[in-house]
């Protein structure tokens, strides 16, 4: 008897110092087999491998449990693991050590999770590694030494994922490829090998070209769990399989230009072609002083299955479009890059250069809105909003300079495009600036005139971005010529007397028309807030034209 309560003492000891080898996890099932003990845990709320896993496992299922990472070591407490499912879960990232301890590990399947990369040197903890389920995820890149970890492996699935171009030599540095390559013909020294690689968008160019060798060439004991691999393109290609098609080898990109040399008249619209050619397809930029070109269209057409002709319009040549534009294609192998230098000339010297070249009559009436969107110590930006028939088609020219210069600066902006910026504005300087349609002069409703500020460098002005402020004006920003929005660095307190003024000045004028008065735009001095707020009841000094001032209107403030 007291032999037997020894062993039961001992037994219970056991127990106790031993937790892990009779408990189980909440919401889990635990059994036993003759292959060892396994865990299985379905549909669970779990979201995290949890911590106080039994030691004593040697499989564990654990599936559709909101699990997202496997990290660090996170079975390294249970050496004897040897079967590990985590299917079906939302797994995005997987540690470079989260395999750490598992060296008995033959079989990981994590079919149906989120991943997009793998970390393979994840596998050095796992060298008797022989099932490897990776399908159903997001994998887009294979290394080129992705396999190098797994010598054991005798089934690989990445079926159902996004792969898309990988190197034959992904499976040319595996060493059991390597093996199996050695022994071929020697039949029972190497065990099959299983790949499932179907069902991924493969892009069937020249950097897929050996990778299709090899699938046609491959035989047992590799063996393909679905030969009849398809490409998703190019289109040319798109549902062929890869023993219908003939892939070339890659080349760098070759850019050519029929003309090199331009010259047309000042209005006329330019075209810049440039051929390229290339395998893959490059992309092809142009670029105007060191400048990658924007504003302009640039339309691209394939001639054939390798050759792309580029094409940059320039409307309306201008003095200051002159110069060398340059034509770059690139593609993963190298670049090539092609220049053409334009040149303009006046159809005549002696005679004034042609009228703009009108635009359709459809769009004549176009109606433009315009105004300041933004406004900085140093600059503005304009938005505009435009009412036509093609508006993909349509071409603006910011008209911008001083007031009284008879050249504006003009800029062509191209169609889907409805702002822009002018910076670097000298102070106390009256501007005019336009947005009308493609070689159209501005008209009513087409214009904003501002003048800038003095150059205040205390920083209190600077923090409130009062270089350009609309204290007191006749109109809204989207006015027509003649209306004008009006700036200066006055004090805040100052505007309430400066409205004042300007509504007894407008009923002096109703009164007086004809008669000698003051204030009008011209006469502002943007470079004191006192000069803009003197008293009222002083008598103009000056004579301002009529017509300087809208005939109508409200104040507007911007700040």
């Amino acid at each position: 008897m007291d032999t037997f309560y020894v062993a039961l003492h001992i037994a219970l000891v056991f127990y106790l110092i031993s937790p892990g080898s009779s408990t189980c996890l909440i919401g889990c099932s635990c059994t036993d087999d003759n292959l060892g003990r396994s865990l299985l845990c379905m549909e669970t709320s779990m979201g995290h491998i949890p911590e106080d896993i039994p030691h004593d496992f040697t499989k564990i299922r654990i599936e559709k449990s909101h699990l997202t990472e496997l990290q660090q070591g996170s079975f390294s407490n249970i050496s004897a693991l040897e079967f590990l499912w985590l299917n079906f879960n939302e797994i995005t990232l997987m540690n470079i050590k989260s395999l750490e301890g598992l060296t008995r590990l033959t079989e990981l399947r994590l079919q149906g999770n989120k991943l997009t990369s793998i970390p393979w040197t994840a596998f050095q903890d796992t060298p008797k590694l022989k099932i490897l389920d990776l399908k159903h995820n997001r994998l887009d890149v294979l290394p080129e030494y992705a396999l190098r970890h797994l010598p054991a492996l005798t089934y690989l699935d990445l079926s159902f994922n996004q792969l898309s171009v990988i190197s034959k030599d992904v499976f040319t540095n595996w060493p059991l490829y390597q093996t199996a390559e050695k022994a071929w013909g020697k039949e029972g020294l190497v065990t099959n090998v299983v790949l499932a690689l179907h069902d991924n968008p493969w892009l069937c160019d020249c950097r897929l070209k050996g990778f299709v060798t090899f699938i046609r060439s491959v035989g047992p004991p590799i063996i393909l769990m679905n030969s009849y691999l398809m490409c998703a393109g190019p289109a040319s290609k798109a549902d062929k399989f890869f023993h219908e098609i003939q892939l070339k080898t890659c080349m760098k990109p070759v850019a050519s230009a029929p003309e090199t040399n331009i010259t047309l008249p000042l209005g006329a619209n330019a075209t810049l072609t440039c051929l390229v050619k290339g395998r893959p397809g490059p992309t092809i930029q142009w670029m105007y002083s060191l400048k990658i070109i924007r504003g302009f269209a640039a339309t691209e057409t394939h001639i054939d299955s390798e050759t792309v002709s580029s094409q940059l319009v320039i409307p309306s040549l201008h003095l200051e479009d002159r110069g060398l534009y340059t034509c770059t294609a690139n593609n993963f192998i190298g670049n090539s890059s092609v220049s053409i230098m334009v040149d303009t000339i006046s159809i005549n010297s002696s005679a004034p250069l042609p009228p703009p070249v009108p635009m359709l009559s459809s769009d004549e009436n176009a109606y433009i809105d315009i105004r300041i969107a933004k406004q900085t110590v140093y600059g503005i930006t304009l938005e505009w909003y435009a009412v036509t028939d093609n508006p993909a088609e349509t071409w603006f020219t910011i008209h911008f300079g001083k007031y009284d210069s008879p050249k504006k600066e003009m800029i062509y902006i191209g169609p889907g495009i409805n702002s822009y910026s002018v910076s670097d504005l000298l102070p106390v300087t009256k501007y005019e600036v336009c947005v009308t349609l493609k070689n159209h002069p501005p008209r009513e409703g087409q214009c904003i005139v501002f003048v800038t500020g003095s150059d205040i460098s205390e920083l209190e002005q600077r923090e409130r971005l009062i270089h350009i402020i609309v204290i007191v004006c006749a109109m809204v920003l989207a006015v027509p010529v003649g209306m004008y929005a009006c700036t200066t660095e006055a004090r805040f307190s100052c505007v309430e007397r400066c409205v004042d003024l300007w509504r007894k000045r407008r009923l002096h004028r109703e009164n007086m028309q004809g008669t000698e008065r003051q204030g009008t735009f011209d006469s502002l001095q943007a470079t004191s807030d006192e000069g803009l707020c003197k008293e009222s009841e002083e008598k103009p000094k000056k004579k301002g034209k009529s017509e300087d001032r809208p005939k109508g209107g409200s104040a507007a403030h911007l700040y």
